[in-house]
């Protein structure tokens, strides 16, 4: 863990020039150092200040606001200054510089977020929805991130945790009193508690994933044959001229990504080269790259040529959405296929029906006030305490008190990983070297 005596510092907006550019000071030393930037005599708890900022020769660099947040009501739980200055690179850093000069270091990324969650302002799942909230690529994004930060997420696997803690209580206790006439371990009450509990890890999960793709998008990869219309779905579903189209085949050789939303998702499109068989090198490479996609990609949109036969190179896969382009010339053998979308790329027709049934596959279709933002780190730690629940639950069903009970507490130290009730070091050196500088 880091020392929190030391005073930092950071540049807290984004680089480059505009109106206004705000450093951070958080730290013991921070009220004195506004102090001896400023000239000022003193500073009113949350008050705007007008001030001008010097430099140790007395040298004006600039003018602009300075905000005092008295520790502990402040994010960090410090003491807290916002120097609010001309929003250009150069005279923030001129700034900074005499700042750090006046006995603040630079802040690590992510280390005011950090100092807010060792000094209990906020949980680990908030401190990384920050983040979310900054890297949101959709308004759906941003609600969802703004309910983790506000709470929402902490609260639902707070209140899991409560019935895992009533659960432990009662398996413990019937192992602390035996001599007790009741046999509580075979009560079916404990019992329909224990299954109740890993339902609501289940429900939990299948929500978290939701909200791990709202945080991270998912990324679609388009392939099929050459001369099947790919190019031109990526550009029905990005509405502008991603890819050049050709009636001759295999234009497309290298892989074309274009970010977009549908229905509040961020989803990258990868638009690949048409898999066939080849001699040429350039276009072998390119072959490769789509197959690579294809492995990699969340949903695969298979698309075909509605000109010719297509039965047999419809795919069962769970991640792929068969097309049949071309729906205003189809070939007699494609007529009323099942598991298939009918779309004119050229006439763009069917594009929303491909809309949704990405939003479908995804599981995305229940999107509503109650979604939060998650992550990868956060399904884990979910899989792993349904593990020990369901450990718990079968050692339960042969009597085995201890074992289930220590399942259970097992079970417990993962679901509280996820708010940092227990916490490694090394995983909060993980999540907060992520961050911003300045955040």
């Amino acid at each position: 863990m880091p020392h929190n005596s030391d005073t930092i510092a950071a540049i807290a907006t984004p680089a480059g020039t505009g109106g206004v550019g705000i450093i951070r000071i958080s730290g013991g030393d921070a009220h004195s150092i506004a102090l001896s930037l400023s000239g000022l005599n003193q500073l009113k708890v949350r008050h705007a200040h007008l001030a001008t900022f010097k430099n140790q020769q007395q040298q004006i660099i600039d003018s602009g606001l300075i905000l005092y947040f008295q520790a502990p009501a402040s994010f960090t739980g410090e003491d807290v200054v916002e120097i609010q200055g001309h929003g250009g690179h150069v005279v923030m850093n001129m700034l900074l510089k005499e700042v750090i000069q006046l006995g603040a270091r630079m802040a690590r990324p992510g280390e005011f977020s950090e100092r807010a969650y060792l000094n209990e302002k906020i949980d680990l799942v908030q401190a990384e929805a920050i983040a979310d909230v900054i890297a949101s690529g959709s308004e759906q994004a941003v609600l969802a991130s703004q309910r983790s930060l506000q709470g929402a997420f902490s609260k639902h696997i707070n209140q899991i945790l409560q019935l895992l803690i009533e659960t432990r209580v009662w398996v413990e206790s019937a192992i602390d009193f035996p001599e007790e006439e009741i046999d509580f371990l075979s009560d079916e009450n404990l019992k329909n508690q224990l299954s109740k509990l890993n339902q609501t890890m289940q429900e939990t999960l299948r929500k978290t994933q939701t909200g791990v793709v709202l945080a991270q998008g998912i990324s679609i990869a388009i392939i099929g044959k050459p001369n099947a219309g790919k190019s031109s779905l990526l550009n029905c579903l990005t509405e502008e001229d991603s890819a050049i189209i050709s009636d001759v085949a295999g234009t497309t050789r290298d892989v074309v990504k274009e970010d977009v939303v549908i229905a509040g998702i961020p989803v990258r499109l990868i638009d690949t080269a048409g898999i066939h068989e080849t001699e040429n090198p350039i276009e072998r490479q390119g072959i490769d790259r789509a197959l690579k996609m294809k492995d990699q990609a969340d949903v695969v949109l298979h698309v075909m040529d509605g000109q010719t036969s297509v039965k047999d190179q419809i795919n069962d896969n769970a991640k792929y959405i068969n097309i049949i382009n071309k729906n205003d010339v189809l070939h007699p053998e494609n007529q009323n296929l099942e598991n298939v979308i009918y779309v004119s790329a050229k006439n763009q027709q069917g594009i929303d029906q491909v809309r949704d049934a990405i939003v479908q596959q995804v599981n995305l279709g229940k999107l509503n006030e109650n979604t939060f933002t998650a992550r990868q780190r956060h399904i884990e730690q979910l899989k792993i305490t349904q593990s020990h629940i369901e450990e718990a639950e079968q050692q339960l069903q042969f009597n085995q008190g201890e074992l289930s009970a220590e399942e259970l507490r097992l079970a417990q130290n993962a679901l509280n990983e996820i708010t940092g009730e227990f916490s490694s070091d090394d995983l909060l050196g993980e999540i907060f070297s992520s961050f911003c500088i300045g955040k």
